[in-house]
């Protein structure tokens, strides 16, 4: 998956900002991309950070654009902007001293059209990336809330999951938002989403609330004027067993086909995929965050560089060829 995205975007420049430029992490990872030509990288902090960490570690950043918040020139327009988008929530003052972060100064790069997207998170918290794009960035038009997903990959098997970074307990209009945004990642990741919306339940066989909100999502889900295959509820085996769907769910076009899952709340997504990815020796690359106005990617504090360098390459995929 990664290969073909990386032949796609090749040559086609697209800025990335990476908000932990100090971290030998994302430089190793930055210095790859760069070499590739897949994509621009952009470190941002302090110069002396920056350069203290890649003469520790060894690295030549002679090609690596580097900005610090500290320095850069139009940071008075970016301020005046910061305040318009708060709308009165936040004066000059604040704005400039949030600026001084690298991961509100990043986002509002993308913002004002200097990067093409955002990726951070190998230091800062998920809701440090997150709050900011939500702030600044917004949700694209048609959503109400962002998601998340992740692509899992072993060998030629891709699936996706979502959500599993986000939203903790959503409710069945929530569900239905997220399977759209990451039926759209599904596609737009070459796989044609067969959606599962998953449960401890199959089609009525045990009760509950949880139970209750997959199932109204599946109703809603297949009323709409959607171009692709849900069904729910469903157990995880009888989405990917056709065995299993041939006993539980014989009618339905999704159970023992499904490639893209659906969770109930975000404990069961999180712990999902890391099971997949610790147990079951899944590649697990995201989260890839949906519905946001631009590409802005979170990253695991525990992620390696290759991972980075991953997460950079959808991250400018979804930019450059409109993902």
């Amino acid at each position: 998956m990664i290969d073909k995205l990386e032949e796609k975007i090749r040559g086609k420049g697209t800025k990335i900002v990476f908000t932990e430029g100090w971290d030998p992490r994302v430089q190793q990872a930055a210095i790859e991309l760069a070499k590739k030509d897949v994509v621009h990288p952009i470190l941002l902090g302090e110069k002396d950070e920056i350069e203290s960490c890649a003469k520790e570690h060894g690295f030549d950043l002679t090609n690596i654009e580097t900005i610090a918040p500290s320095e850069f020139p139009d940071m008075d327009k970016m301020a005046i902007k910061m305040v318009e988008l708060r709308r009165g929530k936040l004066d000059m003052e604040r704005c400039r001293k949030a600026l001084e972060s690298t991961n509100y100064f990043g986002t509002m790069l993308v913002q004002m059209g200097y990067a093409d997207g955002l990726l951070g998170g190998a230091t800062y918290s998920t809701a440090d990336t997150v709050r900011p794009a939500l702030q600044l960035v917004k949700a694209a038009p048609g959503n109400a809330l962002v998601s998340s997903a992740f692509l899992l990959v072993k060998g030629e098997e891709e699936y996706v999951m979502g959500d599993c970074s986000i939203n903790i307990n959503p409710n069945a209009d929530d569900l239905v938002e997220i399977t759209m945004q990451t039926a759209n990642t599904a596609r737009q990741f070459g796989l044609e989403p067969k959606v599962a919306l998953l449960s401890y339940s199959t089609m009525g066989s045990a009760k509950g609330d949880c139970v209750a909100k997959m199932a109204e999502a599946a109703v809603r889900l297949k009323r709409m004027p959607i171009d692709f295959d849900v069904d729910g509820e469903m157990q995880f085996d009888c989405a990917v067993s056709e065995d299993v769907a041939s006993l539980k769910a014989p009618h339905s076009k999704v159970a023992g086909h499904a490639n893209t899952f659906i969770f109930p709340n975000l404990s069961s997504g999180n712990i999902g995929y890391k099971i997949a990815a610790r147990l079951g020796g899944w590649e697990a690359i995201g989260p890839v965050l949906q519905g946001l106005n631009a590409p802005i990617n979170d990253l695991s504090r525990g992620c390696t560089w290759e991972e980075i360098y991953k997460m950079a390459i959808v991250t400018a995929a979804q930019r450059s060829l409109g993902i």
